[in-house]
């Protein structure tokens, strides 16, 4: 059995394996330290069973501190998804999808959203849980729209410059592209374990995971393809 002693230097620190090293007179490194905290709380308990406590106590700050900045739990929870939204759309930009031919710019998109939900599963679980309240959370957001324009605008072009070449279809809707690629994405990697059973097959190895990739990026592809 653990005792009480040991379970406080534990919490106490993994907030230094963190790197949760804010504190009030560094008001940035202290409002990410409880962003990231916050993300790991309400990727796995959801925003009902979070709580304010256990994400000071991951971020190593005092409650108060939470509340100062975020104002509440469901201030703390929209700024969360607004921050898993602005680092993939951050990431996304540093493709340079426009430098590149455009089948180079949807296999390179691809694979990025492939492996981005791979190395990012609480992005992943934010997303299912705002989408079991129907994203009456983030419909409050003034950031969200700002943030998904110019991805979607660099796709257009893209999917644009494709069709300018006799490569891609006319008319190609840049959102339902995007959704294409990541419901394939993510509809494995939410599915996985279920699918694994009923399959009897694991599609959790390395070589699924990868052949997969392979998968989506050519069903992506044939569907943006001219077909003549």
């Amino acid at each position: 059995m653990v005792d009480r002693e040991t379970m406080n230097s534990a919490s106490e620190a993994e907030p230094r394996r963190r790197g949760y090293t804010g504190t009030p007179r560094d008001p940035d490194r202290t409002s990410q330290a409880i962003l990231q905290a916050a993300t790991l709380e309400f990727a796995e308990k959801g925003i009902g069973g979070a709580r304010v406590d256990a994400i000071a106590e991951r971020a190593g700050v005092n409650k108060r501190m939470i509340y100062h900045y975020f104002g509440d739990k469901q201030g703390l929870y929209l700024a969360v998804l607004e921050e898993a939204y602005l680092r993939i759309r951050t990431a996304e930009a540093d493709l340079n999808l426009e430098k590149v031919e455009p089948e180079d710019g949807i296999r390179r998109l691809t694979a990025f959203t492939w492996r981005y939900f791979i190395d990012n599963p609480e992005f992943l679980s934010l997303l299912a849980t705002e989408n079991l309240h129907k994203a009456e959370n983030l419909r409050r957001s003034t950031k969200v729209l700002s943030l998904h324009s110019p991805f979607i605008e660099r796709l257009r072009d893209v999917l644009a410059k494709g069709a300018a070449q006799g490569r891609f279809r006319q008319g190609l809707d840049p959102v339902d592209v995007y959704i294409s690629i990541a419901s394939l994405a993510a509809f494995y990697l939410s599915n996985r374990y279920t699918l694994s059973t009923i399959f009897a097959r694991d599609l959790a190895t390395p070589e699924r995971l990868a052949a997969w990739c392979e998968h989506i990026t050519h069903v992506v592809l044939a569907s943006v393809r001219r077909s003549d």
